[in-house]
């Protein structure tokens, strides 16, 4: 027993069993201008990849702690380092 639903059609897909052809050419567009606009917004593309670095490093977190604090560390230490090293170039 199996309930029939339609399969959805991403955004820049252009759906089948349309006969009218001023309503391909509409469905078309809109797919172009989807596929576009998903290309071009480097923003929204950036925070995704971003959101997904930062989930895949809550994972590994959580999965080891220890590591996780050591890359912490050595983090803080490099910036440190390095602001103190731009000080000092600076003052003398």
């Amino acid at each position: 027993m199996s309930i029939e639903r339609p399969v959805p059609v991403p955004k820049t897909a252009v759906p089948l069993g349309i006969a009218d052809p001023v309503e391909q050419a509409r469905a078309e567009l809109k797919a172009a201008l989807a596929a576009i606009e998903v290309k071009a917004n480097l923003p929204r593309r950036l925070s995704e990849a971003v959101d997904e670095r930062v989930a895949e490093a809550r994972e590994s977190a959580r999965r080891n702690p220890a590591a996780a604090a050591a890359v912490v560390v050595g983090v803080a230490a490099t910036v440190g380092l390095t602001v103190w090293a731009l000080v000092r170039a600076y003052t003398r």
